[in-house]
């Protein structure tokens, strides 16, 4: 909490500050491991911090429950959502699926500004390879699937992709998970793009491409998981006392 403290100062909330504003502030904290798994949300620290009143930090919280980054316990209160390797199991399966088919729809809508930007954030990902910057990596990493899934137009498929990415982000940084081979891995972004580029290209091969860069890391991650745990079953450990603990 002292962490997220000095960034709540840093950033000069003013006490009127909107609910949403917080919402994303908590959402990093629960992404870098400020706020560390299982964690108890004690509303009147996070007040005095954001220099709020009740019911916009309520509105943040119940906010965060709808993302899936806290779960909020009658009589108890919110808590950071412990994240097992079933819910991993869970989503990226979907996500690979979802995914894909927004890579298909979307190069038949995809602009020239997309292109642009998604050529430009392939260029800082490869500087953040080449920097050894693993967060600023995945951050662009990130863009770059935004970039295509919002240009398929499918509201849809955006809202449903928002939350599982965002819980596939999740996972790397709080786990800091970076074995994936980021040389190969940007080999993979580039055919991604050149596919896109090419108007002509089959999108068959584009969404299988997509959807196999998402099994594949969901594979390599899980088994991850399984070697560092020893159960397939386990509580992913985040940083700080609650690292080592297992359960459902």
């Amino acid at each position: 909490m002292k962490v997220l403290g000095e960034k709540i100062k840093a950033m000069a909330f003013q006490a009127d500050v909107i609910s949403s504003r917080v919402s994303d502030v908590l959402t990093e904290a629960i992404l870098e491991g400020s706020l560390e798994n299982g964690q108890k949300l004690i509303e009147t620290d996070l007040q005095q911090m954001f220099g709020i009143s009740r019911s916009p930090l309520r509105e943040a919280i119940r906010d965060l429950e709808k993302k899936g980054l806290v779960t909020i316990v009658p009589r108890r209160g919110a808590f950071v959502r412990r994240v097992t390797v079933k819910d991993i199991e869970d989503i990226f399966p979907v996500r690979a699926n979802l995914e894909a088919l927004a890579a298909r729809i979307a190069h038949a809508r995809i602009n020239a500004d997309d292109l642009v930007e998604m050529r430009a954030t392939l260029e800082k990902m490869t500087a953040a390879q080449q920097q050894g910057n693993t967060k600023h990596y995945w951050r662009r990493h990130a863009d770059f699937h935004e970039i295509f899934i919002h240009a398929s137009g499918n509201d849809v498929l955006i809202e449903t992709l928002s939350r599982l990415r965002l819980h596939s982000l999740w996972y790397r940084f709080s786990y800091q998970y970076y074995e994936e081979d980021q040389i190969s891995h940007l080999e993979v972004h580039r055919r991604i793009y050149r596919l896109f580029e090419d108007r002509t290209a089959d999108v068959a091969v584009l969404e299988k491409i997509v959807h196999d860069h998402i099994e594949g890391a969901f594979e390599k991650f899980v088994g991850y998981l399984n070697r560092r745990e020893g159960d397939a079953e386990a509580v992913i450990p985040l940083t700080g006392p609650d690292r080592g603990k297992r359960g459902r």
